[in-house]
């Protein structure tokens, strides 16, 4: 990635990844540059209007939506801020700011919603919150909150069910929460093998693979996948660069695990394809 960078997000947008703000320390960015998985080239596209770190993304109809994150010193004062990429004009748009202000969340996309979970205000304090938010009327509404509070988690959807995993709430976490759109209502599922927080995951081939992080062991290296078939986790190939704050994306059949940090800033991009397991 051009960009060294942590604390990124990342959507994917008709095959294309775009790898939008992040940080190097205090220094937040509106950047946002484009991966193309044909040519394994980057390109530089229009800069976000919010610069900002800890954020999360989603896509919904081919638009990419940024969402809260902090964009001063130490992060001290969490966003909810919204802003949408589209890709086709290389163009942002402001939208209706997020009811909560946090960063360290999470986004799921069910049905072209997208479901923003957890986080923290920046000063210590983890929630449980759920805020739904619907493109097409540009409008938020509250959900049933998620039963553990938590900071630095990170999310995926199968087969219309939101799973939130991982995360920081005074402890590193391995907890599993799925939730039903559907019902409105959140259920407990098999614990990752490892607690890991400012990890990354992404959905590949059925399953929800959780790659890097960090813990009391330090940066991880270590990805493991989530069959919710079987309600089971799987050890899967390690990446070569452990980190943590870093972000994943699928495209063409492989997840792009994007930038991090391990004691420096890193604009590392590896690819894993679950074929070759």
């Amino acid at each position: 990635m051009p960009t060294s960078r942590g604390n990124l997000a990342v959507g994917v947008v008709n095959g294309t990844l775009f790898a939008v703000g992040g940080n190097i320390g205090n220094n937040t960015f509106s950047t946002v540059e484009a991966y193309d998985h044909f040519t394994n080239s980057w390109i530089t596209k229009a800069s976000m209007p919010t610069a900002r770190g800890n954020l999360a993304a989603g896509v919904a109809n081919n638009i990419l939506i940024a969402v809260g994150g902090c964009d001063v010193p130490f992060c001290q004062s969490p966003l909810n801020t919204v802003e949408a990429y589209n890709p086709s004009t290389d163009t942002w748009t402001t939208k209706t700011p997020m009811p909560t202000a946090r960063e360290n969340l999470a986004i799921g996309v069910v049905n072209g919603m997208l479901y923003a979970v957890g986080g923290d205000n920046g000063v210590g304090t983890v929630m449980n919150t759920v805020e739904a938010y619907d493109p097409s009327t540009d409008n938020w509404t509250t959900k049933a909150p998620m039963p553990t509070a938590r900071g630095s988690l990170a999310a995926g959807v199968i087969n219309g069910i939101l799973y939130a995993i991982g995360g920081y709430n005074g402890n590193y976490l391995n907890t599993v929460e799925s939730y039903d759109p559907a019902t409105n209502v959140w259920s407990t599922k098999a614990s990752m093998s490892v607690p890991r927080y400012a990890l990354a995951a992404n959905v590949i081939g059925g399953r929800l693979l959780a790659v890097g992080g960090g813990n009391s062991d330090g940066f991880l290296n270590t990805a493991e996948a989530y069959d919710p078939v079987s309600n089971s986790w799987h050890n899967k190939a390690s990446m070569s660069t452990g980190r943590q704050s870093l972000a994943a994306g699928v495209a063409g059949r492989r997840l792009y695990a994007v930038g991090g940090y391990n004691d420096s800033y890193v604009n590392t991009v590896e690819a894993f394809d679950p074929r070759r397991q």
